[in-house]
């Protein structure tokens, strides 16, 4: 009879599990809370006085067009640099892991991750974002490597589907619940474009307290400290020594194309909505989204189990790629929504566009699940000594193809398609076109042993 995936699981196994999926929830959530707030956020600081003087007269049409655009251009920076922190932190983070244990490392990523997205809901200038959230992404980009190399080292080979699919679910509830925060404490009368996004911002910090459960309840990885004692530290370019860099490099191109998919297009969807409906609405959208995705990330790793590896990701890609264009293709209908809010919650529900959202539903779940595809995947391509400096680097490394396309999506909104986030993200989306072809260069790994 089939073993369940935890059976004869121990107390250290559960903690292991434990400190990491509330480490990925945390880092969904500081991810997730910035894309509902970043236009209102980024209107605030490139325009304060229309920000703070609602009443006043219109501005010219064209003055209205020019901050859209500025707006998108430095959306588009904010990303990069939080993609290009992400990329280096996973790779930071991911060989201190190697050299010091994949638990202490935890400890810094999440005090990173928590301590400078908090310090968001002080900035005074666009570029305070992007730089405090270039700082932010470096414990967010280690906090990924480490949860997956402590997991599946700690946890036996039957259990690595449900984990993986646990692994890609927990970032995406953290997404939707910071989306439901947005979405609540504007209902209670906490508005963003009077000053709430910096208090959101500054909830951030509150993760920081994970930090004492992981230091003082989670076990070391037992394959990890066999690994220190039979051999030599690894160094960080060890991971492109022959027989491991052509792995190195694809995990980064397949990452890429994911991420690039999600942070060049999906990821804008909550402004789009913003500008066509206010941050309430938002948010809204963002909950549907991570909704999908929460489903989807889990089913991305039963899929990548019952069909191959490789099949299983042409799929998703082919997948995201039609959902995309039915998405960024359709002409949303939120009625005469009033912007600064319905007078009750029917009412505000009433000027919902239902049919839209219910894409944005199916666009996230497919279009995450290569987050419970990568987390299977990826460690299946390295050996115990270089796990979480390959799989970190990998995944990460996927971020700065990202960051390139969320420039260009900045560059496409300002001077291409003049502030259409429709029409940039069906653009940026077509990436998943790539992946269609990269997969069959990639091993197939489906049934066999982590490498030692």
């Amino acid at each position: 009879m089939t073993q369940r995936w935890y059976h004869n699981a121990t107390r250290g196994q559960w903690m292991a599990l434990a400190a990491a999926l509330l480490g990925w929830m945390f880092d969904g959530f500081e991810m997730g809370i910035f894309p509902p707030l970043s236009r209102t956020a980024l209107v605030a600081l490139l325009a304060p006085a229309a920000t703070q003087s609602p009443e006043a007269p219109e501005e010219s049409l064209r003055a209205q067009r020019e901050l859209e655009r500025l707006v998108g251009e430095w959306n588009g920076y904010i990303y990069a640099a939080f993609l290009v922190g992400a990329a280096c932190g996973g790779w930071l983070f991911g060989w201190l892991g190697d050299r010091i244990g994949r638990v202490r490392a935890m400890v810094g990523s999440v005090l990173t991750y928590a301590i400078f997205t908090g310090l968001c809901g002080l900035a005074m200038s666009a570029w305070h974002l992007a730089v405090l959230r270039f700082i932010a992404a470096l414990g967010m980009g280690g906090e990924w490597a480490l949860g997956v190399a402590l997991v599946m080292e700690s946890w036996p080979a039957r259990s690595r589907v449900v984990l993986a699919g646990l692994i890609g679910a927990a970032a995406n509830v953290g997404f939707m619940l910071a989306a439901l925060l947005v979405l609540g404490t504007g209902a209670a009368g906490l508005r963003t474009e009077e000053g709430g996004w910096r208090w959101l911002l500054g909830i951030c910090a509150f993760p920081a307290l994970l930090t004492f459960f992981i230091r003082m309840f989670v076990p070391e990885s037992e394959k990890w400290q066999e690994a220190v004692q039979s051999g030599p530290r690894p160094s960080l370019v060890e991971i492109f020594a022959p027989g491991i860099r052509f792995r190195t490099l694809l995990a980064a191109t397949l990452a890429g194309i994911a991420l690039l998919g999600t942070w060049g297009s999906v990821q804008w969807v909550p402004p789009w909505v913003s500008k066509m409906a206010g941050p309430q609405m938002a948010s809204l959208a963002q909950i549907s989204s991570g909704l999908g995705a929460v489903i989807g990330s889990f089913c991305g790793a039963v899929i990548g189990d019952r069909l191959t590896r490789r099949l299983a990701y042409f799929f998703l890609c082919l997948g995201s790629l039609g959902i995309c264009a039915v998405l960024f293709r359709y002409s949303a209908d939120f009625g005469a929504y009033p912007t600064r809010g319905a007078a009750d919650l029917a009412e505000w529900l009433g000027y919902v566009d239902w049919p839209f959202m219910a894409l944005i539903f199916l666009t996230g779940f497919l279009t995450a699940s290569f987050y419970g595809w990568l987390p299977l995947y990826l460690p299946e391509l390295f050996p115990t000594r270089v796990r979480a400096t390959g799989q970190g680097f990998g995944f990460n490394a996927g971020r700065i193809v990202a960051a390139v396309g969320a420039l260009s999506m900045g560059y496409l909104m300002k001077y291409a398609f003049h502030g259409d986030y429709g029409q940039a993200g069906a653009t940026i989306s077509l990436i998943y076109a790539a992946g269609l072809l990269v997969i069959w260069l990639a091993p197939e790994t489906k049934g066999k042993p982590l490498p030692e």
